[in-house]
């Protein structure tokens, strides 16, 4: 009854102050009240064991990008079968997710991880920034090159952030990736920006002691692994920085151990490093279905190592992991790559939880959170006979449809057979009537570069992101908190809540 009582003091006081930001327009600088409310938490603080005030709190956020329930759904039947489980499957405590912006019935990535990290509303392509704040036009080359990326200060504010929230109180902080670390999931965890695409000035953002650092920050991020080495490298070397900086360098002069490949990323001694960053690629990572040979490090690889060296904080850590690139293979429709990236988030989040548990047995003092920005428009057609998993003798939820009541192969209207797996818009539509095709079959439909069939024909890569709520899992420190609908401004405020932020 104690805990309950002062856990709810806490969050009244929080939401006092602002815990619950889900107001259009936050203001930036404290108000009396929220000094006052903060004078609040320091009582209900103080009055608590000095046991208690010492224990370290661990929030492990994992985004699957992308990642709808529908494609959540056929992950589970393409890696253990219908009646089998994921990881994500096991978490106790269960949520669905409300995801639209602040202008768009379908967000996109940057409104939609910002609102997590934030609280706060905004509009689409916008990063970190006031619900006020109107995407910046990204076409101009100045504002690519990131030598004028900055927004105009007339165009809103920058929010607080999660990260920058655990940085300001001791915590250590980490952002881990496969699309590259400037990429609008991560950089909503650490960046301010009025369009997603200024993806220099994201980079800049992240040195310490360089021109157009963010100051929240602190001393940095203490762990950045995943792609986007061009943002951080000039033309002449290869990369997309028109300023000349050298960002690996600079990060280096900080204290930063550096990484580029598996085996150096293996060779950092997590005792020993205190700042670690990793680029892997100098765009996206590569998708986990052909990522053997390349050297690069598995989303688990990255997800261990940056718990093993963020756990040396002994007030404990922030970290967000994101597995990015099932979103851009939904985006060009070929689900069998989606589906092995959501196998690899889903062996990430397992490893995850097995290494905050060598420092937290019981997750006493740590929240795990595993939820997806936004879904798309994928689907699964039915009525199909149940597949089992997918090998490479059976390509499960991934073959043509089946009827489950005699196995018989299904037709369309026109008498043409069809895969299980489906798009509402794409790019893979036959231009006449299908019957004037070759009939469709399980070895084509199975194959690694097959871009499955979609009602609406869009351009090459131009498949939407969807508007369907998504899932949340929570386990751990007040995982009970997540429950029913919520909006996903929401989950800020019971992230915060729960780990007493």
């Amino acid at each position: 009854m104690k805990k309950l009582v002062l856990c709810t003091a806490i969050t009244l006081a929080l939401t006092a102050c602002g815990g619950d930001s889900n107001s259009k327009s936050p203001s930036p600088t404290p108000t009396s009240s929220s000094v006052a409310s903060s004078s609040v938490v320091s009582s209900i603080s103080s009055s608590s064991s000095s046991s208690v005030a010492a224990t370290p709190k661990n929030v492990v956020f994992f985004l699957g990008d992308g990642m709808g329930i529908t494609t959540l759904t056929a992950a589970r039947i393409y890696g253990a079968g219908e009646d089998g489980e994921l990881t994500i499957d096991t978490f106790p405590e269960t949520a669905f997710i409300k995801t639209y912006s602040n202008d768009a019935q379908v967000t996109d990535s940057a409104p939609s991880m910002s609102a997590y990290m934030t609280g706060v509303k905004m509009n689409n392509e916008v990063i970190s920034m006031s619900a006020d704040t109107k995407a910046f036009d990204s076409t101009s080359a100045s504002y690519l090159s990131g030598t004028d990326s900055t927004c105009p200060t007339t165009n809103g504010t920058p929010v607080t952030t999660l990260l920058e929230i655990a940085k300001e109180k001791g915590l250590a902080t980490g952002v881990v990736t496969t699309t590259r670390v400037t990429h609008a999931t991560p950089a909503a965890t650490y960046s301010h920006i009025c369009h997603r695409d200024g993806e220099n000035t994201i980079a800049a953002q992240m040195v310490p002691a360089g021109a157009g650092f963010n100051a929240k920050l602190g001393d940095g991020i203490d762990v950045v692994l995943g792609g986007g080495r061009q943002f951080f490298q000039s033309t002449a070397a290869g990369g997309k920085r028109t300023d000349s900086r050298d960002l690996i360098a600079e990060l280096k002069t900080q204290k930063y151990s550096y990484a580029s490949t598996k085996a150096e990323l293996d060779a950092i001694d997590p005792a020993t490093a205190t700042k670690v960053v990793g680029l892997f690629n100098s765009s996206h990572m590569t998708y986990d279905l052909v990522r053997a040979g390349t050297n690069e490090p598995s989303l688990s690889d990255m997800t261990v190592k940056a718990i093993q060296v963020l756990k040396s904080n002994k007030k404990g850590m922030f970290l967000m992991v994101e597995g990015g690139r099932i979103d851009h293979a939904l985006h060009e429709t070929t689900a069998i790559k989606a589906l092995q990236d959501t196998i690899a988030f889903d062996e990430a989040i397992k490893a995850g939880i097995a290494e905050i548990k060598k420092i937290d047995p019981t997750l006493a003092n740590t929240l795990i959170v595993v939820t997806a920005d936004h879904d798309h428009t994928l689907v699964l057609n039915g009525y199909a006979a149940r597949t089992g998993k997918t090998s490479a003798n059976n390509p499960g939820v991934l073959g043509l449809l089946k009827n489950y009541t005699d196995g018989s192969i299904a037709k369309d209207s026109e008498g043409m057979p069809f895969s299980i797996i489906g798009f509402g818009n794409g790019e893979n539509r036959p231009a006449d009537d299908r019957k004037n095709f070759p009939a469709l079959t399980d070895a084509q439909v199975f194959a690694d570069t097959y871009h499955q069939e979609a009602v609406i024909p869009v351009a090459a890569g131009g498949e939407t992101h969807g508007g369907t709520n998504v899932f949340l899992g929570a386990m751990g420190k007040n995982a009970d908190s997540f429950a029913g609908v919520m909006d996903n401004t929401k989950v800020f405020t019971l992230i915060r809540s729960a780990v007493d932020l």
